[in-house]
């Protein structure tokens, strides 16, 4: 009777491993593609800053033309608030989304 029992447990046992396998490799699966959207997204938005970094450059010069101080200076300075200002915009929208989802 306790070898039936046993091996009774061992099967149990194998059955709980691979549930908690299955389990795992869904977790693993839906990470992988959260990451993977996430890196691409990324991805996406860096060609689009390199992109608008042109036109925002030769705004940014002809603004510091006419400035005294080095061009370079100011066109750091007008960058850095203007990246601010979309990182702060963009937080709020992204905290907003996730409000809506909870």
């Amino acid at each position: 009777m306790e070898v039936k029992e046993e091996k009774q447990e061992k099967k149990d046992e194998k059955i709980r491993l691979h549930e908690k396998a299955k389990k795992g490799i869904h977790t693993f699966r839906k990470e992988f593609k959260k990451q993977m959207n996430t890196a691409i997204m990324a991805a996406f938005g860096f060609l689009i800053a390199l992109v608008w970094k042109d036109v925002i450059t030769g705004i940014v010069d002809n603004i510091t033309q006419v400035a005294h101080v080095s061009g370079v200076l100011v066109s750091a300075i007008i960058v850095t608030v203007i990246c601010v200002i979309g990182i702060m915009l963009f937080s709020r929208i992204l905290r907003e989304k996730d409000n809506e989802k909870k």
